[in-house]
C-alpha cells in the first residue's frame, strides 16, 4: 500500500473480527456485520452476547481498541466504500445500505474519515466519472 494516496485521502486500517470464544463480544460483531444497514445498538449487541452493557462495552473495547459506537461507524463506512467501489447505487441508496441514513451523512463522514466526497471516492477508486 502506498504511503499516502491522491487528493488528500486518510489512511486506513481493516479491523477483522477476531476469533470467538465464550467471553468475546465476535458473534455480536460478527452478527453486526450482517445487519449494518439496520438499527444497532450498544443494547442490542450485548444482548446477542449475553452479557451487561457494561462488561460488553468493556470487552468491546478490549478486543478491538475502540468503543462499539466507533466500531460500528466505521465498519459502516467500509461497507459504504466497498458499494462505492463496486455499483453504481445512488449516494442516498449507498447510505441507506450501508445504515447510514441520508446520502448527506455519508457525505459528512467520507468527508471526516477519508477528506473526500463519495462522488469523488467513486471517481478515485472506479477510475471514471460517476
Amino acid at each position: 500500500m502506498p504511503p499516502w494516496r491522491d487528493g488528500g485521502q486518510a489512511q486506513y486500517i481493516d479491523r477483522p473480527v477476531p476469533a470467538e470464544d465464550g467471553d468475546s463480544t465476535a458473534g455480536a460483531r460478527a452478527w453486526a456485520m450482517q445487519h449494518l444497514g439496520t438499527a444497532i445498538d450498544v443494547a442490542r449487541l450485548a444482548r446477542r452476547a449475553r452479557m451487561s452493557e457494561r462488561t460488553f462495552n468493556r470487552r468491546f473495547r478490549d478486543e478491538t481498541g475502540q468503543s462499539p459506537g466507533a466500531w460500528l461507524a466505521a465498519q459502516r463506512i467500509e461497507l459504504a466504500r466497498r458499494l462505492l467501489e463496486t455499483t453504481d447505487l445512488p449516494i442516498d441508496v449507498v447510505a441507506h445500505r450501508a445504515g447510514l441514513g441520508s446520502g448527506t451523512n455519508l457525505r459528512n463522514h467520507l468527508r471526516v474519515t477519508l477528506g473526500v466526497s463519495p462522488v469523488a471516492y467513486r471517481r478515485t477508486f472506479r477510475g471514471h466519472s460517476a
